[in-house]
């Protein structure tokens, strides 16, 4: 399936209209696939809903009309991107105080249910998350692609093209420094 995947990313880049058509049923079941297992990880806070999560990052993949997949690996390295960034922006939307009095413009979406809150703590790990991409660009992928797209270690091993070992030795370290980064945050707003 990857290979079929690689191939009809590299006729979709080329205008191959019906490669595009044939490439978005099999994308879009893929990412809803991650979706739900990255959904199922938040806290139950979380508003956004797994189809909710998966439309909106296949519709920013696919409006980027720039946008030019040269395998599966960077496709879902994208998707796990857009997955990331769509968290991150519904955060700090409900983190602001002073938007609208109080108020909050909600577009209508019926996939979008609003059961709780988000958690602001995903602010804080965007915050460490950047700092890691910038000393640690490798180690700051695997936790894009595990955390936020909830992809195996076989899986993360297999995007990046390195051994399952070294992803393991890479997400034990990542998490440890985002744990104290996160911790040192915390104390440093008490």
């Amino acid at each position: 399936m990857s290979q079929d995947i690689t191939m009809l990313l590299h006729a979709a880049s080329a205008g191959d209209r019906d490669a595009a058509e044939e490439l978005m049923p099999i994308v879009y079941s893929a990412l809803r696939k991650l979706a739900v297992v990255r959904m199922s990880r938040e806290t139950p806070r979380h508003t956004l809903q797994p189809t909710a999560l998966v439309h909106e990052a296949y519709l920013r993949l696919v409006k980027d009309e720039s946008a030019r997949f040269e395998n599966r690996r960077h496709f879902f390295s994208a998707a796990a991107e857009a997955m990331r960034r769509i968290l991150i922006d519904r955060a700090r939307r409900h983190a602001r105080l002073k938007h609208g009095a109080g108020w909050e413009q909600v577009p209508y979406c019926e996939e979008e249910l609003f059961l709780h809150e988000p958690d602001p703590q995903i602010l804080v790990l965007d915050q460490a998350l950047r700092r890691l991409e910038e000393i640690e660009p490798r180690k700051a992928e695997i936790v894009k692609l595990r955390y936020f797209v909830g992809l195996t270690i076989p899986e993360t091993a297999e995007m990046l093209g390195v051994s399952p070992g070294t992803v393991k030795l890479d997400w034990a370290y990542a998490r440890a420094w985002l744990h104290r980064e996160i911790a040192d945050e915390d104390e440093a707003t008490e």
